[in-house]
């Protein structure tokens, strides 16, 4: 039996998450790269044939990725020196073009199987990569989330095979293509939920020969891997404060791991000590953007929250809030993944409210019937959209929106205490990126959105109308008081 142990190591939703922090109550570092790269080089110096790999998102989530529009990312990247990675949804956020620029600026190969050129039915991406280690041969796919194709909306000419079957349908094609029996083990890199790995798990012929998915974008922690259809499927959660280990035996004659042992590995200074050179090299970034960005936007009474995207926060409250007093609006959404970080103040820096809300989308305000309200309500509260994957909202004071689990209907919609009337109109106002979305993220069309009247800009910049709100409005502070409830 000719059998060769491997460690591979996976991190997945990074989202620029650079820096070290002090562990509450003590004064223990945890995370950021240069402790994460100290574990790699530990484990890469303890072992003989190891392999890192990213699934997904390593941009988008910190000021000073923000700030270099993800140059700064792809720079560390290299300096940390992944052996494959895969495009999580995130990469697409500063647009096709700079993510093309990116992906030459990076040392490492991106794989991605279904994201095309739509008119010619070229795959924008190298599909799979085949890496050569200790005299094997192993297979990596790509797979990115139909979140692209939201990216991706009023780019006509590039488009993605976005349902898991198209996704199965594409891992099928390239291990029909390329697995002859020289590949010892296929790995499938995927940016669609670790539910809907467990779903494209099921979908995969075992002919195809996938051995494990290692997965990114529901922020998945796990005490073990799932193994569905003789598939190991993980994921590492988030940023950096862990990182993925699998130790496997593969079996050169049967092309199988035949044992594997895998730990969600903290990163933290008892495990490793942080690479200094690495942390010399983010704080040429970070000092650069701390001389911009230290200025007072405003202080808050009290520190805001934002845990939990599915449910209302404090944070998101406030936002929201802000964001509907300029617009005079009836109902604002503002997308809950729009909002970066757990938590924010007292103190709010410049730096830390980019770093909290980079998206800066344009705000605009439409007019709806109550009945088109109501449907909106119901689409995005519904229990199928609260699982890490679906697409969220924070809303304004004033509406409070009851849904009923066991039944699936929402109970009551009030705007300033007064139930939604069917046959009224009422005003509604979206970032730029939902209405682009609106279809598939709020089950309405941008034709009924633009029907009664015609839409009007509130502002080109969310962001710039959020800070000014916050510079006038110091000593602010907001508590849960029932806008979004379950039953």
């Amino acid at each position: 039996m000719n059998t060769k142990k491997f460690t591979i190591l996976h991190s997945n939703d990074m989202h620029g998450d650079f820096l070290a922090e002090v562990k509450e109550g003590g004064g223990q570092l945890i995370g950021g790269l240069s402790l994460l790269s100290g574990y790699l080089n530990k484990v890469r110096a303890e072992e003989e044939h190891v392999i890192y790999v990213i699934s997904g998102d390593m941009v988008q989530g910190s000021l000073i990725d923000a700030e270099y529009k993800g140059i700064s990312t792809i720079e560390i990247m290299n300096y940390l020196s992944p052996d494959v990675v895969t495009l999580g949804n995130h990469e697409l956020d500063y647009g096709l073009p700079h993510l093309l620029f990116l992906e030459k600026m990076a040392n490492f190969p991106i794989v991605n199987a279904n994201l095309y050129i739509k008119k010619y039915g070229k795959r924008l991406m190298n599909p799979y990569v085949v890496i050569k280690k200790a005299g094997f041969d192993i297979l990596f796919t790509g797979i990115i989330t139909e979140k692209v194709m939201d990216a991706l909306s009023l780019d006509k000419l590039i488009g993605t095979f976005v349902s898991l079957e198209d996704a199965s349908e594409e891992i099928g094609k390239i291990c029909n293509s390329y697995k002859n029996n020289d590949i010892d083990l296929t790995i499938a890199l995927t940016h669609i939920g670790f539910d809907s790995d467990l779903e494209l798990a099921k979908m995969l012929k075992p002919e195809w020969g996938v051995d494990m998915i290692i997965g990114g974008h529901s922020h998945t922690i796990l005490e073990q891997p799932e193994k569905v259809n003789n598939i190991l499927v993980a994921q590492a959660g988030t940023g950096t404060d862990q990182i993925g280990r699998f130790d496997i035996l593969v079996d050169d004659d049967t092309n199988s791991i035949i044992q594997w042992k895998w730990q969600l590995i903290p990163i933290n200074d008892n495990i490793a000590q942080p690479d200094a050179e690495l942390k010399k090299f983010i704080d040429t970034f970070k000092n650069e953007v701390d001389e911009k960005y230290n200025g007072l936007v405003t202080r808050f009474s009290e520190k805001l929250y934002h845990p939990n995207r599915e449910e209302e926060t404090t944070l998101g409250n406030i936002f929201a809030d802000a964001m509907a007093d300029i617009a005079e609006t009836d109902v604002i959404l503002v997308g809950s993944g729009s909002i970066r970080v757990p938590e924010l103040g007292p103190v709010v820096s410049l730096g830390s409210l980019k770093a909290c809300f980079p998206y800066d989308d344009s705000l605009v305000k439409y007019h709806i019937t109550g009945k088109q309200m109501k449907k909106i309500f119901t689409h995005i509260m519904r229990k199928e959209n609260r699982n890490s994957e679906g697409e969220c909202y924070q809303i304004n004071s004033g509406v409070k929106a009851l849904y009923n689990d066991a039944t699936k209907k929402l109970t009551s919609l009030n705007i300033d205490g007064v139930s939604v009337d069917d046959d009224k109109t009422y005003t509604l106002t979206l970032q730029g990126y939902h209405f682009a979305n609106s279809l598939p993220n709020l089950n309405i069309s941008n034709d009924e959105l633009t029907a009664l009247e015609a839409p009007r800009v509130v502002t080109t910049s969310a962001y710039q109308i959020l800070e000014e709100w916050l510079r006038a409005h110091p000593n602010e502070t907001r508590k849960i008081d029932g806008r979004i409830v379950f039953e």
